[in-house]
């Protein structure tokens, strides 16, 4: 595809949905937690994980951007086009009805909400129209069983106008009661289990103190095996992202906002290996004239956990392309940290950052699209030994294209149950569609090679122009 096309097509689609800054959907789907708690995400509960996919403006029935989420069943062999589930709002069991510019799957998330030792799948649409309020937003829970993904229920959700409840999900089902979180465009509403198949909660808690919402996650910060909640607000004026929350609350008059760094997108792990999780804020937009924070062509920022959980009063570690032992250099609009995820690639205790950076160029393709590795240390500067790829990697299937924007979604996890995680790549914008790549896990990191792809048609979805496989709306 042409570079003009694709960006023409692509503000074409966006221009419906600027006024919203919808949270990035990491293709794991929600659970940002530090080994060694268990992160679900067998939802059929034959032993492996199961990637979840978006296709938020796929059309289902003639509706179009009704949207989608494609299920790949991990095996011994890891995943493939043979072994999936295309799950919209017209499928059986499947709460609500599809309707034009719904989104269903501009978020997700995957936890085990009924602790019935099948993982569940949150999804949120945040365009769905409530009786006559238009982008009220929704959100279901997908059960997980051995079937598959069979029976669903509506979550209670803050409903207003133009709330867009769903734009982004959370869930946490660690030791204690199940939680989710549904981010409004203003607020977070926070249910806390024990979840029933109606969808039944027994206590919500409206997240007031955060104002302008974009995306939540869980993890353990400080080794406590109970949830702590991540808040990350949309962009502020003066600033490259928003702020990030860590276990806000107006209930205590807490307002725990981290200084020192601002973001979009957040992911939970340990990275220096000392049993704590570490909070990874990715920032990816061009720093402001004025502004305290922020690398030119985007930036990562850790703060480290303890058994005190994370200082909020004390400046990140912050890792960017201009970096020592990052490959690239910070130019502008590469949106490095434009999605993030954490995961021990290489099994030594310290897991590494996975960076995507949708807006690198290479060469004179514009916009093509990256993914960095930063290796976790136990001591010193984050960046050395890190390492990129993109597909113009031996072994990664196709070729970089203007406008790919591969690195879009990033996630990883071990779907073959060989322990050692797979990483999930999208590219939005691939042949204007989307795509997503899936790389198995070796000992010392992704093995190129053995790469696989999946583009629309392999997986049974329609061929729309804008569908986003594998992207994110806020794109």
């Amino acid at each position: 595809m042409t570079g003009h096309t694709a960006r023409t097509r692509r503000f074409a689609v966006l221009a419906a949905t600027a006024a919203m800054t919808v949270a990035a959907t990491t293709l794991s789907g929600g659970t940002a937690g530090a080994a060694p708690l268990p992160v679900p995400q067998d939802i059929n509960g034959d032993g492996y994980g199961d990637a979840v996919l978006p296709a938020p403006r796929a059309t289902v029935n003639g509706r179009e951007s009704a949207g989608a989420v494609v299920v790949l069943w991990g095996s011994a062999k890891g995943v493939s086009a043979a072994k999936r589930a295309v799950i919209t709002q017209a499928s059986p069991g499947v709460p609500g009805t599809a309707e034009a510019g719904d989104a269903f799957g501009a978020s997700s998330a995957i936890a085990d909400l009924d602790k019935d030792g099948y993982a569940d799948v949150v999804v949120g649409s945040p365009y769905e129209t409530v009786g006559s309020a238009k982008a009220t937003g929704a959100v279901t829970v997908l059960w997980g069983s051995e079937q598959g993904l069979v029976s669903g229920a509506a979550l209670p959700t803050a409903a207003e106008k133009n709330g867009q409840a769903g734009r982004d999900v959370a869930a946490w089902s660690g030791p204690g009661n199940a939680q989710a979180l549904i981010v409004n465009n203003n607020t977070t509403t926070r249910l806390t289990g024990p979840f029933t198949r109606t969808g039944g909660v027994p206590s919500s808690y409206l997240h007031e103190e955060t104002g302008w919402m974009r995306s939540a996650a869980y993890g353990d910060l400080n080794g406590d095996k109970a949830a702590d909640r991540v808040l990350v607000t949309g962009r502020m004026g003066g600033l490259s992202g928003g702020y990030a929350f860590v276990n806000s609350s107006m209930e205590d008059t807490s307002f725990r906002r981290m200084t020192g760094g601002d973001g979009l997108t957040s992911a939970v792990g340990d990275v220096n290996g000392d049993g704590y999780g570490d909070l990874v804020l990715g920032d990816p937009d061009e720093p402001d004239g004025d502004g305290p924070w922020g690398h030119t062509g985007g930036a990562v920022h850790v703060w480290f956990g303890s058994a005190r959980g994370v200082a909020y009063d004390e400046a990140p570690m912050t890792v960017h392309q201009d970096t020592a032992g990052v490959p690239g250099g910070g130019e502008r609009y590469d949106a490095f940290g434009a999605s993030v995820a954490v995961a021990d690639l290489n099994e030594d205790g310290a897991a590494e950052i996975i960076v995507g950076t949708p807006g690198e160029a290479l060469g004179s393709t514009g916009h093509a699209g990256g993914v960095v590795v930063v290796p976790g240390r136990r001591t010193g500067e984050l960046g050395s030994g890190s390492y990129a790829f993109t597909q113009n990697t031996a072994g990664v299937p196709g070729g970089a294209e203007p406008d790919d924007q591969f690195g879009a979604t990033v996630s990883a996890g071990d779907l073959n149950r060989d322990r050692r995680p797979e990483l999930v790549v999208g590219a939005a914008w691939e042949n204007d569609r989307g795509a997503v790549w899936v790389l198995p896990g070796g000992a010392s990191g992704p093995l190129y090679t053995s790469s696989v792809s999946f583009g629309p048609a392999g997986l049974g979805l329609p061929a729309d122009i804008g569908l986003l496989l594998g992207g994110d709306l806020q794109q």
